[in-house]
């Protein structure tokens, strides 16, 4: 077995048994083996180890390993999207997790309209309010949603959220809550589509509290294939 094999298996052992400890299904959980600065032959190795779900975090490096890779996998876009993008992603990915603005909304509704496509999304909260991430405040998600629905091409799967990086994953935990209470109230509210079910939260050292927070997506890259260069987006 290899050393990208033995870790996706840990991986997966570890997010089981966070959902087992919660009363969930591990089925209801999907990881992303996200390839920020992975190189094609290390993802081969996590496919041929039965991984089937990729993040990206960067449009251009996605688009070669995308076209070597072929359709036998799902791909999804995890980073800060640029509006000019909008129809190199809809392309490309089947769920876009980063969509925190309504010019944003507008691009990508414009870009699914002329693919014939109508291309999930997820809405970016920025829980803590950091200036160095994206995100909607948590305060204006509400007006936000309510503007998607205008929106027929585009649907809004659920929140998506990258809490500030903190070595002891239980000081994470209020906010992997927040994000599963914010998505509750919208819910009852009507927003979003089929009761908004996607949670995306959760990276490397802290998923295992993000899945008994109630995640349904973490996004795992260094526990998979190790430190890279860049920063590690996982």
């Amino acid at each position: 077995m290899s050393r990208i094999a033995e870790n996706l298996a840990r991986v997966q052992a570890r997010l089981a048994a966070a959902a087992r400890r919660s009363g969930r299904d591990p089925e209801a959980v999907r990881l992303i083996a996200v390839t920020k600065a992975v190189g094609v032959e290390a993802i081969r190795e996590a496919m041929a180890a039965g991984q089937r779900l990729f993040g990206e975090n960067y449009l251009q490096e996605a688009k070669g390993k995308i076209a070597a890779l072929g359709p036998e996998v799902e791909w999804h876009f995890i980073g800060h999207l640029q509006s000019n993008k909008a129809k190199a992603a809809v392309g490309l990915f089947a769920l876009i997790h980063s969509l925190d603005r309504l010019s944003l909304a507008e691009a990508l509704e414009q870009a699914a309209a002329r693919a014939g496509k109508v291309q999930e999304v997820l809405v970016q909260v920025n829980l803590a309010r950091e200036a160095s991430k994206s995100g909607v405040a948590p305060e204006d998600a509400p007006a936000l949603l309510k503007e998607l629905r205008r929106f027929p091409h585009l649907r809004v799967r659920g929140l998506m959220t990258m809490p500030p990086w903190l070595p002891d994953p239980e000081r994470v935990r209020p906010y992997f809550r927040a994000l599963r209470e914010l998505r509750d109230r919208l819910a009852a509210q009507g927003l979003g589509n089929d009761g908004l079910p996607e949670l995306s939260m959760g990276m490397s050292g802290d998923f295992d509290v993000a899945v008994e927070e109630g995640a349904t997506l973490v996004r795992v890259g260094t526990a998979i294939f190790g430190p890279r260069l860049p920063a590690e987006g996982g």
